[in-house]
């Protein structure tokens, strides 16, 4: 696998281009990252959107758009308005390991449709929210179980994916998403998204290494289910 960091210059961008990238539109994000792997006709990366300055403090100037980019071969190099930085990402790890991490996701859960139908899937947090009674979904032990219930996705994906959550996880951010596919009649797609962080300890080296270059959960072609690691003391 390779991890590319990837910058846009905004000067070689066309202005409605521009103009979803900055405010954070991934699927805009999504098509134009597309183009680094544009002889392939299925979307085998995964992506975050990261804000320059915050990544890199001494950047000039600041607030630019920084992407991370998973992929299992080599991006393109040849494009003007593309900065591309590779190497490779090949950890190498053990039962036992404590990593740092940093998720984006889209934590879904399966919602029985009735009888004969298909299950459909909700955003968890709101399936947590619409248990409480209506005068009581500002509240902070509504917004608690809401986080739980995202926490406990986290774990759950852990059981399946050779990591076991360690220590306090932290839900940072929370949004819900709704991007117009222009390419497809206008339709408009939703979907929300978490911001994880905290510390986890692989339990199934091959198995984690493996769900982390699939991704975790769903609306991957929306910039979620890219895990970034570090290791920690």
């Amino acid at each position: 696998m390779l991890l590319s960091r990837v910058r846009l210059d905004m000067n070689q961008l066309d202005r409605d281009t521009l103009l979803r990238v900055l405010v954070g539109d991934a699927y805009a994000a999504h098509q134009l990252l597309w183009k680094l792997f544009s002889d392939d006709d299925q979307r085998r990366f995964l992506f975050r959107q990261e804000i320059e300055s915050e990544q890199s403090p001494s950047a000039v100037p600041k607030g630019l758009p920084l992407f991370y980019v998973l992929s299992d071969r080599e991006p393109a190099q040849s494009f003007d308005w593309l900065e591309v930085e590779s190497k490779r990402f090949d950890p190498q790890l053990r039962s036992g390991d404590r990593l740092g991490f940093k998720l984006r996701a889209n934590p879904t859960v399966a919602r029985p449709a009735g009888a004969g139908k298909r299950s459909q899937r909700s955003d968890v947090m709101m399936h947590a929210k619409f248990g409480f009674p209506q005068a009581d979904r500002n509240s902070p032990e509504c917004q608690a179980a809401m986080e739980a219930a995202a926490i406990r996705w986290l774990a759950r994906q852990g059981d399946k994916a050779g990591f076991a959550l360690r220590a306090e996880t932290a839900v940072e951010t929370y949004r819900q998403h709704e991007l117009s596919k222009r390419n497809g009649g206008n339709r408009t797609v939703q979907f929300s998204s978490v911001d994880y962080s905290g510390l986890l300890e692989v339990t199934d080296a091959d198995r984690f290494i493996e769900a982390m270059a699939r991704g975790f959960g769903r609306a991957k072609a929306f910039g979620c289910g890219l895990m970034l690691i570090r290791r920690v003391d």
